[in-house]
């Protein structure tokens, strides 16, 4: 089972709290489709470690007050919103990346940046270390989530925050196995993110993340689509309740 110490300057603070399991939003849909989902995230209580936005994918061309709106809300609330930024497994350049972060703190002044699909291989692991390093100077700091979707090379623990070492339905994480070399890291360095989980299904899926060592997760009854991130589970208040601070694990 993972170690219960944190590494010096890994992690937010709400994501280390005595180790405590919470909740990660991968990303709402935009705030003016989703108000309530985005309202829910600041209600008192609830186990929020972090929030995604994602405009159009990315930024977007130009500050969106609705998004201004509901991420100054999350911040007074003392949440953390991260900006999305899509590397598409390397695909984007360098340069657009870091102007999309650039937007991102001008614009929403973002705690932090989700850099979704991410290379896993070593091979990549020096690309994506230039643009972790060019974030981590846009502000003091950051908290950086690797979003693999899978066990990447070891090496990228040593770059992020968090890894997102699981992306997937519930079919294939109810028999998922976790990398051995996790176990030498305390569970608030990696974060699972499950679609098509069954309410009679969560408490489950609830002893695997503990057992794997996630300490952040995502876990809804929306199935796989479009977007099964874009809205909260309709089992929301029970996951809450199930895992928030006045839950003893």
């Amino acid at each position: 089972m993972p170690h219960l110490t944190t590494p010096p300057g890994t992690a937010c603070p709400a994501a280390t709290e005595s180790g405590r399991l919470g909740l990660g939003s991968p990303g709402y849909a935009h705030p003016l489709l989703a108000p309530v989902e985005w309202a829910e995230l600041t209600r008192p209580g609830t186990p929020l470690h972090w929030a995604v936005l994602n405009v159009t994918d990315g930024p977007g061309q130009r500050p969106d007050p609705h998004c201004t709106e509901a991420t100054g809300k999350l911040a007074g609330a003392g949440g953390t919103v991260l900006g999305h930024l899509a590397m598409r497994d390397g695909a984007r350049s360098f340069g657009e990346l870091v102007s999309d972060a650039h937007r991102y703190v001008d614009w929403y002044r973002v705690g932090g940046f989700y850099l979704d699909r991410v290379p896993a291989d070593r091979s990549e692991l020096a690309a994506v270390r230039r643009v972790v390093d060019a974030l981590r100077t846009l502000g003091d700091g950051l908290h950086l989530v690797l979003g693999h979707g899978t066990h990447p090379y070891p090496g990228y623990l040593e770059i992020a925050d968090q890894l997102v070492t699981f992306s997937g339905g519930w079919a294939d994480y109810r028999w998922s196995q976790v990398a051995e070399w996790t176990s030498e890291h305390p569970p608030e360095r990696f974060c699972h993110f499950v679609h098509g989980v069954p309410r009679n299904r969560l408490e489950e899926a609830l002893r695997v993340a503990r057992w794997q060592g996630a300490g952040t997760i995502w876990f809804t009854d929306r199935p796989a689509g479009a977007d099964p991130w874009a809205g909260m589970p309709a089992y929301w208040d029970e996951i809450v309740s199930r895992i928030g601070p006045g839950v003893s694990e």
